[in-house]
């Protein structure tokens, strides 16, 4: 699948950078530009021949901030579909309004991510989002029913509401994220490099995937000493 370009549509300079450096860290994506206003936005739009009937896309995703200083998000996501674009959208805001998520979720967002956020949430989002594409955006001019659900359950991953003690949410993330970014299995010694954490946190992590079954365990053959196990991200869910 080729890389998915991605635009940042961020006022503050700051979080401008930060979000697109954000972008270029991650696999699959690629930074098409920054925009700092909605006037930003529709002349890249334009100028990349985005308007309808100008040629291909030069853009797949934005990352779209609800308040800059020329217009809302809420007004920017209608244009947009308004024009029939054929872009996504994440929100990538501080409003926690409710009324306003929901006006974005009715709008066709594909996320919503509350400011402050971590890479780590970050990332598992532009890695759910990516897994939809691979799952639907990018298949054929017919799906299943099958395909569809799997889509729509990469978009809406499970929450995780308990955790057994002395595992935190924020980094099971990013161990799931580093399973779902490799197509290979991957051992604990190789996630705690990804992650610069020790070898048995990294491993009691992926024993708690494994045990929910949402990572493929299996034994590494051809290593000296101890056996060593291996772990796969579990593709689709499993039965129930």
């Amino acid at each position: 699948m080729r890389a998915i370009r991605v635009l940042v549509v961020e006022d503050d300079p700051l979080a401008a950078d930060a979000h697109a450096e954000y972008v270029r860290r991650l696999d699959g994506f690629e930074l098409a530009g920054v925009a700092r206003s909605g006037g930003e936005l529709a002349a890249f739009l334009e100028l990349a021949g985005e308007e309808p009937g100008r040629g291909g896309a030069a853009v797949d995703l934005i990352l779209l901030d609800m308040n800059l200083p020329d217009a809302h998000g809420l007004d920017i996501i209608r244009r947009l579909r308004g024009l029939g674009l054929p872009v996504d959208i994440i929100a990538i805001t501080a409003v926690r309004d409710l009324q306003v998520v929901r006006s974005a979720i009715s709008s066709g967002i594909v996320q919503y991510l509350i400011k402050p956020f971590t890479f780590s949430a970050f990332r598992e989002k532009l890695d759910a989002y990516r897994e939809f594409r691979r799952n639907l955006v990018e298949q054929a001019t017919a799906t299943t029913q099958e395909e569809v659900d799997q889509a729509f359950a990469s978009l809406r991953p499970a929450t995780v509401t308990a955790l057994p003690k002395g595992l935190s949410a924020e980094t099971l993330r990013a161990v799931s994220g580093v399973l779902k970014q490799r197509h290979e299995p991957t051992s604990a010694v190789e996630v705690s490099e990804a992650l610069s954490m020790s070898r048995v946190t990294a491993r009691r992590y992926l024993e708690y995937l494994a045990e929910r079954r949402s990572a493929l365990r299996t034994p590494r053959y051809g290593t000296r000493g101890r056996p060593e196990f291996e772990y796969t991200w579990a593709r689709t869910p499993p039965e129930r």
